[in-house]
């Protein structure tokens, strides 16, 4: 494989001379600019071999170098040895940014090359200019993929699936209507969508294109006078093509999609979203486009009362599998039965396929026994996949896609004789989280002005961790979704009652452990004063914590009372589901904790 990777950046390094190009930027996306892509875009990965579902790749006449960020450092060092190419840490000091490396690397006059399909226009034009101030040049139609890739996957060719009204709670029309209305408003007469969840939450379509995330591949044109999804028509049957033509969208080919927007009437007024549209795209709309808000992220993350109440009923059936699931891990330990990371994954897969409405994972379990806990997306493989011991902590990170709603949990379990530095790390994180979903806050608040909550505990004792604290969650969609989230970083969205967000601090120790304790929360409303609307959250995710792991010398009353009422609430949703042996298990590992 490792020589495969080398032949690979030999290959690529002369189609660049070729091409006239010093430099290339291949990213991990796709041209609907999406964090999870389908095989046929995995470019980046055939390229360097690292499978991390974020980072970059730069290739030089020289050198190749590997951006990404904290979840993968580990695990990037690692599938990284031995190829020649460099990992480059985002976000720690002394890093430099990609721009920021070539125009120090290369000399005046260099191009840089992309393929316009893979970058947003957002996202070109600041590249362009900061390349153009060091006297760099931008190319954007730089693609010798498919000339390098001899068996590049086929583009995905899922059916399209109609989601039921019953469970999105609104109908594609009139969907339709709110959005042109808000198009209207921005002097747009249409609007062009490229985000693959927001075309399937408008149309109340999913498919199986991208693995757990259910959504097509597909652009949607919206105008009053006639709509357009383009996309493989081998995908549409002949009841989802009525469906389509009864919401008055009709279909053209995916392939289609320049040239369809470039003959577009003179008349046309496109509303697209410039960090979500390809510059490629944008370019072929030429004056027709109007950079602006698609409404459809904000519209998509703040939930109806149809979907808040399917995902609450979908957690109390995600909730029955994660006490399955460890009952069973509880039950092996004991009877000195064997289970891998990998074994786990297969068990919760096996116990939630088995709930009503599942329709698949959400994303690919991550289940680390002891250091592997502490790669922060490891994903068990046969070649890392390790059994585990009555000793050691078990972090699981899983999650569900059922046709009423997405779940996404995180748990950290002992597996016998915690230690008090487990103990300690554990209750330092489940300090932050209980802090987090406690809060009272005033509307307009953003995650980042609520992030620090989370760690301060942490940041006490000189410890954090580099991840998001929360990021938002689809309904029967992606289970990262924006356009909230709770982080360090500015993000200017605010926390808005419907949304669902996740809360999962952690802290990471290599080579020894990882804890992460993640519940998703829902805005709600909390009152109403002189000083104005406050809102709170809503815990939505119904499993016990680890009660063996917490050490109430460093909690508070008050934090004792959060866990015991959680935990009371999970008693009291869980146990009408369960058989007299699971209840039995359930209360005593959601008894009352006490000092």
């Amino acid at each position: 494989m490792k020589q495969d990777i080398t032949s690979r950046l030999e290959a690529m390094r002369k189609m660049m001379t070729q091409a006239g190009i010093d430099a290339v930027i291949i990213p991990q996306t796709d041209p609907h600019q999406s964090e999870y892509i389908a095989s046929h875009w995995q470019v980046r990965r055939w390229l360097s071999g690292f499978t991390g579902s974020a980072g970059s790749l730069v290739v030089t006449a020289t050198k190749a170098l590997l951006w990404t960020d904290s979840r993968y450092f580990i695990q990037a060092a690692d599938q990284l040895k031995d190829t020649s190419i460099e990992l480059m840490k985002e976000g720690l000091p002394g890093t430099p940014d990609i721009l920021d490396y070539l125009i120090a690397n290369l000399v005046q006059g260099s191009t840089v090359g992309i393929d316009g399909l893979l970058f947003s226009a957002t996202s070109c034009g600041k590249m362009a200019d900061t390349l153009s101030r060091a006297g760099l040049k931008l190319r954007c139609d730089f693609d010798p993929i498919d000339a390098l890739w001899a068996d590049r996957p086929a583009l995905p060719q899922a059916e399209v699936i109609i989601h039921n009204e019953k469970y999105a709670g609104e109908s594609a029309s009139s969907k339709t209507v709110r959005i042109l209305e808000k198009a209207d408003a921005q002097g747009a007469n249409a609007v062009l969508i490229s985000a693959l969840d927001e075309i399937a939450w408008t149309l109340n379509i999913r498919s199986r294109d991208v693995n757990c995330n259910p959504v097509a591949t597909a652009y949607l044109y919206l105008a009053p006078e006639g709509s357009y999804l383009l996309i493989d028509k081998a995908k549409i049957t002949p009841e989802v093509d009525k469906y389509l033509a009864d919401n008055g969208v009709a279909t053209k080919d995916y392939t289609d999609i320049i040239n369809f927007t470039s003959n577009l009437p003179d008349t046309s007024r496109v509303l697209i979203d410039p960090a979500k549209t390809s510059i490629t795209l944008t370019n072929a709309l030429g004056d027709k486009a109007i950079r602006g808000t698609v409404p459809v992220a904000m519209m998509k993350a703040c939930k109806n009362e149809v979907q808040i109440s399917g995902t609450r009923a979908a957690m109390e059936r995600d909730g029955v599998a994660m006490v399955r699931a460890l009952m069973a891990i509880e039950h092996a330990m004991a009877s000195g039965e064997k289970l891998t990371e990998m074994s786990i994954a297969e068990l919760l897969t096996d116990l939630r396929s088995k709930q009503d409405l599942y329709f698949d994972n959400s994303f690919e379990t991550i289940a680390g026994f002891r250091s592997h806990g502490a790669i922060v997306h490891y994903e068990a493989t046969p070649a890392t996949d390790v059994t585990l011991e009555p000793d050691g902590l078990l972090l699981i990170d899983s999650g569900a896609q059922y046709l009423d709603g997405t779940t996404d949990i995180t748990r950290t379990i002992t597996l016998g004789n915690p230690t008090p530095q487990q103990r300690h790390d554990f209750t330092l994180v489940m300090k932050g989280h209980i802090a987090l979903g406690s809060m009272i806050f005033p509307e307009g608040t953003t995650g980042h002005q609520l992030d620090a909550i989370a760690r301060q505990y942490l940041w006490k004792e000189g410890l954090t961790y580099l991840h998001g604290t929360g990021h938002g969650v689809g309904h029967f969609l992606n289970v990262h979704e924006g356009p909230q989230s709770i982080r360090l970083n500015h993000v200017p969205t605010p926390l808005t009652p419907g949304m669902i967000t996740s809360n999962e601090p952690g802290l990471y120790r290599e080579g020894i452990h990882g804890i992460r304790c993640e519940n998703l929360v829902l805005t709600v409303n909390a009152m109403t004063t002189e000083f104005g609307n406050f809102y709170r959250f809503e815990t939505l995710t119904l499993c016990p914590f680890d009660l063996r792991l917490f050490d109430t010398t460093i909690m508070t009353d008050d934090e004792i009372a959060w866990l015991n009422d959680y935990h009371a609430q999970v008693r009291q949703r869980l146990s009408p589901l369960l058989t007299d042996e699971e209840r039995k298990w359930l209360e005593t590992n959601t008894q009352p904790l006490k000092r």
